[in-house]
Formats: C-alpha cells, structure tokens, sequence
C-alpha cells in the first residue's frame, strides 16, 4: 500500500470540495502515515477570471493548527500546488522563501494568459496539434525561469480540454518538446508526479500518461511522487495500487515524499 498522499486540496482551494479536516480524518480511516496539503496558488493578473489567488497566510494558520491537533496520528506536509506563468517569476521566488513549505508542485493551468480549463480561446483558430504545442512550449519555458517546485505536475493536463474527441497523447506526436521538459526537469534535479485523477476524469490513465512516465525513467528521471489530486475527501488515494503495479512494471523501485523540500525515497 502507498501510505502517502501527496496532491490534496481542500476547501482553501477555489475548487475544493472536502475541508481540511475531513481529509485528514478521510487519511486517518484509510491507515495513511502521511498527507500533504498542495492548495492551488495561481495568479489571475491580466486573465479573464473571477478568481481569486489564495491567502498564503491563512492557509499556513490553519495547517499549523491542525498539525498540532493530529500531531499523534498522522504526518501532515504543508505544500503548495503553483501555477506557474512566465511573468510572475518575482511574485512566485517571494511568496515560495516566505513560507517553510515541505513540498512544492508547479503546474501550467493558466497558459499564454488563458485558464485553458475554462477559456475555450485558448484553443480557438489553430489545430489540436498546434495548441497541444503552445502549451508545452510554455511548459518548457516555465521549467527554465522557475527553481521553485519540486515536482512538474500533471504534465499532460491539456488533453482533458479542448473539446476533442480524442483525448489521448501519442508520445511521439510531440517527442521533440516532451524530452525537452523532461531532460531540463532531470537536469534540474526536479521530478514529476504521478497523478491518479486522469483515471478518475475517464482517461483512463494518470497524468502524466505512461509513455511519458516510460521515458522520464529512460532518461534516467529518479524523483517521482504519487498523489490524487483529490478535491473530496473520497478521492484520496484513488487508483493508488494500479499505480504502484505500473511504477514496478516501468521498472522504479521506489517513490518519494519530502520534507523541508527535501526528497525522501520509499520502496515501492
């Protein structure tokens, strides 16, 4: 069993379903040792949105207050899930050294100044092929400015958008960029993460997929985390042993879990 979940957001989170304590009681039920916390932080400046960037300082309260209240019965991570933008490096470096995260996830929701989960622009006039590109190029150019995270997270996200019928992603399609991003991440000495809601969403495979999994260990990516993504308190730890069975298959020998930004790896 993965005793650790390490993609969760509560009700802090704009999107979030379940609060902070009935995950943490959801964790305790289900014999986990470990839950980290990735609130979404994302910056809506000069993006058509009604959204609003999370209070780091409230979040940061009320973790620290639940830390202590479950402090017997499980380990809670304080992190963080970034939405990181090419133009916000100076915000982004300041509120990261601000705050003693555990870990960090940097993601790309908001792409070329569109929420591509709910601006359907972003994908307007131009092919399925060339908006696929546009987004890892930003991707790509997100790893090179930014050292603050630890992990790339879901990287593949833009398949579940667009209005396509087909939402899968042949690695070769977009090799080129894709081990792109992946030799920078490895050279960073970053690392991705499994993220079981793609199954959930009826991809019927995690993000990032498994080709992409495959060839981040082929390029001898090490740094890997497992996490559900979970925004209801049912979804923790959703698809976790079909994970586990695919890392073993793809030949990882263990996952990883962090600590004041430092990874820790655990056998699979």
């Amino acid at each position: 069993m993965i005793y650790t979940d390490y993609h969760v957001h509560s009700t802090l989170s704009h999107d979030g379903i379940s609060t902070m304590n009935e995950h943490i009681e959801k964790a305790i039920s289900q014999g986990l040792k470990e839950l980290c916390f990735t609130e979404h932080y994302d910056i809506y400046d000069g993006v058509k949105s009604n959204l609003k960037t999370i209070d780091v300082e409230n979040y940061n309260n009320e973790f620290l207050k639940l830390k202590e209240v479950y402090k017997d019965k499980i380990n809670l991570k304080f992190g963080i899930e970034i939405g990181l933008q090419p133009d916000i490096e100076e915000i982004i470096k300041g509120m990261v050294k601000k705050y003693d995260f555990d870990f960090v996830i940097g993601s790309s929701h908001i792409t070329c100044k569109k929420d591509i989960s709910k601006d359907i622009s972003f994908f307007e006039g131009i092919s399925r092929h060339q908006a696929y590109m546009k987004y890892f190029n930003e991707v790509l150019k997100n790893i090179t400015i930014y050292d603050e995270f630890d992990v790339y997270g879901h990287i593949d996200y833009i398949v579940r958008y667009g209005g396509y019928e087909d939402k899968t992603l042949e690695y070769d399609e977009f090799s080129d960029i894709l081990d792109e991003i992946l030799k920078l991440i490895i050279k960073k000495d970053k690392g991705i993460e499994v993220n079981t809601s793609g199954i959930r969403y009826g991809l019927n495979t995690p993000h990032p997929n498994v080709d992409i999994i495959k060839r981040y260990k082929e390029l001898g990516g090490s740094i890997i985390t497992i996490g559900s993504d979970a925004h209801r308190c049912e979804d923790l730890c959703s698809n976790f042993e079909d994970v586990k069975d695919m890392l073993k298959d793809l030949g990882f020998t263990y996952y990883t879990i962090f600590d004041k930004r430092k990874p820790i790896f655990i056998d699979l």
